[in-house]
């Protein structure tokens, strides 16, 4: 596939019926390419909830090696060349088609690049043979992986000084401000089903979260002030036409303390499917978003993140919840975390005698075994 967009390395199919890419509209399928970044993300992210560096060193690295070489041929960098740029593609929000520079894509392509170069490094150290073989078999060279290093180095991620803001793309901030809905009869949503398509591409206006999607998988690139102004600047902007929005907002709005938000975001998510809430569930229910609803109890009001292997939990327990209790599986461990006003309790309940850790937990390293371990802290958020 990616042969034939003329393309190196190796580009994952949008959506697929039989292993092929089954887009029906490029611009809103085959052009977000950020679908190769997305799983060398979901592979590195798998790799360090497991340690499974066998699986990693054996399989994975030719999905990292493929990724790479793809956002290589794809962007380009500017004559000084210190920096990198990705044109004509789209990122998550599929009103917005085509663009250069989208914030999304850029942030993950340089995850994916970053990754490769780290990944090759640590097999150059620790399996030399392994490392031998696979520079033989895909003709890899110090110079080309030195490059994608530089190219996450230089990634050239928006901003705009004025607004103080992560514009979605270069050209985001000079559409208007969407002004088409009747005052009278209020929004007429989904947007497609209502406005062409080249009507809605001119406006400032989000079928789904794009940049504070890239604020929750990214978060540690991003300051705090700048997450919060973020955040309030596309809330505004987002439709939600998109099941995969909200439990993502509600994720960030648990992040900056707006507990309203943050249920409400979470009961769109969580009622989704339960009470038809875009009257299309009787053509099947929306799993992605299923998914979603337990990210948002446990990244999001949980506050587990995972940044490059370090773990942590910060939890924003809802105004009125009395416990949140949740599992996650780490290191061959499954860990029970119980949320209440003003503690977390973590234990080992399966895998055996051990130890995980270090976690940071409401900002104190611990380490987690079979005989519980509570930390008081911050734990609610305030409404």
């Amino acid at each position: 596939r990616a042969r034939e967009l003329s393309h190196d390395g190796v580009l994952f199919p949008w959506r697929t019926i039989n292993g092929h890419e089954s887009s029906a509209y490029y611009a809103a399928g085959t052009a977000q390419y950020h679908i190769d970044a997305d799983i060398s993300y979901a592979l590195m992210k798998y790799v360090y909830a497991t340690g499974d560096t066998d699986f990693l060193l054996r399989e994975g690295i030719h999905i990292l090696v493929g990724t790479a070489r793809f956002f290589m041929s794809l962007g380009f960098f500017s004559a000084s060349g210190d920096r990198f740029e990705i044109h004509s593609v789209t990122g998550p929000d599929e009103y917005t088609t085509v663009v250069n520079n989208n914030l999304y894509t850029n942030v993950m392509a340089q995850f994916t690049l970053r990754a490769a170069s780290e990944v090759l490094r640590q097999m150059a150290t620790d399996r030399p043979d392994a490392f031998g073989d696979l520079v033989a078999r895909a003709a890899l060279s110090q110079d080309e992986v030195a490059l994608w290093a530089h190219a996450a180095e230089v990634m050239y991620i928006p901003f705009n000084e004025r607004m103080q803001v992560n514009p979605q793309d270069d050209q985001f901030m000079n559409r208007q401000l969407w002004n088409l809905d009747d005052p009278e009869t209020g929004p007429k949503r989904p947007l497609l089903l209502y406005y062409h398509p080249l009507t809605i591409y001119r406006y400032q206006i989000l079928k789904q979260a794009d940049v504070v999607l890239a604020l929750f998988l990214r978060g540690s690139i991003f300051p705090e002030e700048v997450k919060r102004r973020d955040y309030l600047y596309y809330d505004r902007l987002t439709t939600g036409d998109s099941s995969l929005s909200a439990v993502v907002q509600s994720i960030m709005a648990a992040e900056l303390g707006d507990g309203d938000k943050a249920m409400d975001f979470f009961r769109r998510g969580l009622l989704l499917d339960l009470t038809d809430l875009h009257g299309n569930t009787t053509d099947g229910v929306h799993i992605a978003s299923c998914g979603g609803v337990w990210s948002s109890l446990v990244y999001g009001f949980g506050g587990f993140r995972d940044d490059g292997g370090r773990f942590s939990i910060d939890p924003r327990l809802p105004d009125g919840w009395e416990k949140l209790q949740f599992h996650l599986s780490l290191l061959g461990y499954v860990v029970a975390v119980t949320v209440t006003d003003g503690e977390v309790t973590l234990q080992i309940i399966d895998g055996g005698e051990g130890l995980v850790g270090p976690l940071r937990v409401c900002g104190q390293e611990i380490e987690v075994g079979t005989t519980p371990v509570t930390v008081t802290g911050q734990t609610v958020m305030s409404r």
